[in-house]
């Protein structure tokens, strides 16, 4: 028939009893033990062979055993028997541990912090044998980065790269030809967009948008229709102040005079082109996508 009980010790697993003896003087009620009992169930008391109540007789505290009343004198008349399991305990053998015999989720994020896991106990898939991810990963992903030794998770919108990319920017045209004054300086008019990346362009100005401050690349084309000023230029202006300007001599000629630079610009701030000319009366300047162009740029 099957075996009932406690599984018979095939292996010679369990460790032996361990006892100990004192000799009694009629007055010392504490006696010291070799090892700390769990409970006074967990060993065996005997007074010149008579085995004591452990309900009554004796307590423990750690290592100390203590009589309710000293034990008579007498050479080794009290010895200790303690029961097998309050003995030690069975080491385990190195690398006995295997996966089968870890549970799920059974290391914890505090063991591999605490560096209770070596690297040489991970196994080398641990990263290869995952399901790759085959596109950019979400902001929400998340990574486990050493923080100066101490491991934290970190969100992928915090490491990922920004693009670099020079806005605001934008690009505008005049599509016709506008009449300049004479001798005074004119405001061009810019009539159609071609680029204007954050809505930045409107009533021939482009205002820095907020939190957009920097260097900015600022450029302006003027073509001049007429040959006879003798002294024209085009200006960018910045806060309604002189920032850019390119000055022309008469060439005899038609001729498109362009100005650019570099500035410094802050949030709010407004740039505009104007055109002067010194003729004895008003002038035409020539509208077209080639000819009469204003835009700019953020350098990253």
């Amino acid at each position: 028939m099957a075996y009932v009980g406690t599984p018979i010790d095939t292996q010679n697993q369990f460790q032996s009893l361990q006892g100990k003896r004192f000799s009694g003087n009629g007055s010392t009620t504490a006696f010291t033990l070799d090892v700390a009992p769990t409970s006074v169930f967990d060993i065996e008391v005997f007074v010149e062979n008579v085995r004591q109540d452990p309900n009554s007789a004796y307590s423990l505290n750690g290592t100390t055993l203590t009589f309710a009343a000293a034990p008579a004198s007498g050479t080794n008349n009290i010895y200790v028997i303690h029961q097998a399991k309050a003995v030690g305990t069975i080491e385990v053998l190195d690398g006995a541990i295997t996966t089968a015999k870890l549970g799920a989720d059974a290391v914890t994020e505090a063991k591999i912090a605490d560096d209770a896991v070596e690297s040489e106990h991970l196994n080398d898939n641990i990263i290869s044998g995952q399901t790759a991810l085959a596109e950019e990963p979400a902001d929400t992903d998340e990574f486990l980065v050493s923080d100066a030794g101490t491991l934290k998770r970190i969100d992928y919108s915090h490491i990922k790269a920004t693009a670099a990319t020079n806005t605001p920017s934008f690009h505008v045209y005049a599509s016709s030809s506008q009449t300049v004054t004479a001798g005074a300086q004119t405001k061009v008019v810019f009539n159609t967009e071609v680029v204007d990346t954050d809505n930045a362009f409107a009533s021939n100005t482009f205002t820095v948008p907020s939190g957009k401050g920097g260097k900015y690349l600022m450029y302006a084309t003027v073509h001049n229709s007429n040959r006879s000023p003798s002294r024209y230029h085009v200006q960018i202006r910045q806060g309604n102040s002189e920032k850019l300007t390119l000055e022309l001599g008469s060439t005899g000629a038609y001729a498109g005079t362009t100005v650019s630079g570099l500035v410094n610009a802050s949030a709010g701030d407004t740039f505009d082109v104007y055109f002067y000319n010194n003729a004895a009366s008003d002038m035409t300047i020539d509208g077209g996508i080639s000819k009469m162009f204003f835009g700019g740029f953020k350098l990253t």
